[in-house]
């Protein structure tokens, strides 16, 4: 009886031990496609495991560089500075492209209000402070805006989404640019913090005359307002798929061939949304590391088949001389 205690113990041992657990830690802007993705390649290969903390680009950043997660990811490239801090070296593989919306709540208000840039600006900077602003009442003359405050809602935690919208308003503001500037964290002159895609998402939703900026997916997944955005070409544009994939065509193929750490913030085209960006797995260049093997394999297969469920979940493809050009440079890695 003890010798088949002792046997099935070991059988045990060896069915857990063929399981490989990935840890991965960042950006909420790419959870719900991460998540699908988790699922389906779970189905392909079940001895491979992924927990992935959806903690916001910041923290996936710092776990990276505290070697507590197997990789990271952020919508916002890494500095050079965090590059010299990091024990291997970091490939930024882009995985999708993604858009930010912004969104709102106001009863009684059709969706898909137009807003320009500078009207844009002028809220989240705290010059424009009613909806019913005539600069707002002039872009949307048929709408009855009211006479209410306006909240603007932002994240409160280190964001990519944060990076990806302040680096757009820099470039469309001059004023922005010098007052409050771009990054993962910055010093907001208005508004109130949410945590993560999902803490702004849940704040707009169950508030009145507010104002946020998250990830597409988000927005339409929960019904929110979403503004149509007056873009470089001067025409007002609700995000889409096709307008986020329109935002990455103008890229050069020396750019493809590149660091990739690219802004494509503000893009030319009459169509293309103008708040779009790659999203990146941050992946450490390690060799003889079983898990850092197997997030390269799992690469692979997202840059060809994962590329098919991201129009479902409001992302767009990356362009195929971009996955090419990936799928070379990670096949080129020693194990």
């Amino acid at each position: 009886m003890k010798m088949i205690l002792v046997l099935g113990l070991w059988v045990m041992s060896l069915s857990l031990g063929a399981v490989t657990k990935i840890n991965g830690a960042g950006a909420t802007f790419p959870y719900p496609i991460y998540s699908k993705w988790f699922s389906e390649y779970h189905k392909l290969k079940g001895d491979i495991q992924f927990n992935y903390q959806s903690i916001g680009s910041g923290g996936g950043i710092q776990q990276l560089l505290q070697q507590t997660v197997d990789f990271g990811a952020s919508d916002a490239p890494m500095s050079d500075e965090d590059l010299k801090k990091a024990s291997w070296p970091v490939l930024h593989i882009p995985t999708v492209i993604g858009s930010v919306a912004i969104v709102y709540n106001l009863d009684g208000v059709p969706n898909n209000l137009k807003i320009s840039s500078k009207v844009l600006t002028d809220i989240f900077i705290g010059k424009i402070v009613k909806w019913n602003d005539e600069a707002l009442k002039k872009l949307n003359p048929q709408i009855n805006l009211p006479d209410k405050d306006i909240l603007v809602v932002t994240r409160a935690d280190g964001s990519g989404t944060t990076a990806i919208f302040t680096d757009y308003l820099s470039k469309i503001s001059s004023e922005w640019k010098n007052k409050v500037g771009n990054g993962k964290t910055v010093s907001w002159p208005a508004g109130i913090g949410g945590k993560g895609n999902e803490g702004v998402t849940a704040v707009v939703q169950k508030t009145q005359g507010s104002i946020g900026y998250v990830e597409l997916a988000y927005a339409l997944t929960n019904k929110l307002n979403i503004f149509s955005l007056e873009n470089l070409d001067k025409v007002f544009v609700t995000p889409s798929v096709e307008g986020t994939s329109l935002a990455a065509a103008s890229l050069s193929d020396k750019e493809y061939l590149g660091d990739l750490r690219l802004s494509l913030v503000n893009a030319s085209g009459k169509q293309a949304y103008p708040i779009s960006a790659f999203t990146y797995i941050l992946l450490p260049v390690k060799q003889n590391n079983a898990e850092n093997k197997e997030v390269r394999n799992f690469l692979l297969w997202a840059l060809t088949k994962g590329q098919q469920f991201a129009p479902e979940l409001h992302y767009a493809a990356l362009p195929k001389k971009l996955s090419d050009s990936l799928i070379k440079k990670i096949k080129a890695l020693k194990d």
